[in-house]
């Protein structure tokens, strides 16, 4: 079991943090302070997806956000309240969007939207995944010693729930990917899985 999460808790990780992330990096944190991966590579691994997923979803805003729109007017009030913050915040919004609850996903589409160069996004956004995956990975690993308090004797079972959570997760990003490519292939509907 623990070669299991050894050999794909990275992949679990990186995939997890590309679609959404706070959980998944948690609990990769959590597996760093049981000894099952390194916390340096599950950072790595955290900042890699966090900014490559962001970054997609700021191109995809970019190239394909007026018509997604057009088709999904439900999602047009989290867009509209992410743009109002970033006209107020700017690159502060930007490098804190990743601690917003609810505008994780559809923040890089809004910014994608506006004007801001593309460039400036990239670096902003390099530097926020950068600064995400450190802390919140340091809180998965921080809230070992907690976790580990009230799982007391059912380590066998923190086991299998860890490795059970690495697999779902990976499976389930996956799914989530092949659904959006078979969407965009099947007429240009483009949008960002959603995580709300």
């Amino acid at each position: 079991m623990e070669q299991l999460i050894a050999d794909w808790g990275y992949l679990a990780v990186l995939v997890g943090t590309f679609f959404e992330g706070e959980t998944v990096l948690v609990l990769g944190g959590f597996a760093a302070h049981q000894g099952f991966l390194r916390l340096d590579l599950v950072i790595a691994a955290a900042f890699v997806g966090s900014f490559c997923g962001d970054q997609a979803w700021f191109w995809l805003g970019r190239r394909f956000g007026r018509r997604w729109l057009e088709r999904h007017p439900g999602k047009a009030p989290a867009i509209e309240r992410g743009t109002r913050l970033l006209d107020r915040w700017g690159a502060w919004f930007i490098l804190s969007f990743r601690f917003l609850y609810g505008l994780r996903s559809i923040s890089p589409v809004a910014i994608g939207l506006s004007s801001i160069p593309a460039l400036r996004f990239a670096a902003l956004n390099l530097i926020a995944a950068l600064l995400w995956a450190v802390a919140v990975g340091w809180l998965g690993y921080a809230c070992g010693d907690v976790l580990e308090g009230v799982l007391g004797r059912l380590r066998m079972w923190e086991h299998l729930f860890i490795a059970a959570l690495a697999i779902a997760v990976v499976l389930f990003g996956l799914h989530r990917l092949v659904c959006w490519l078979l969407r965009l292939r099947r007429g240009g509907r483009v949008s960002p899985p959603s995580t709300d």
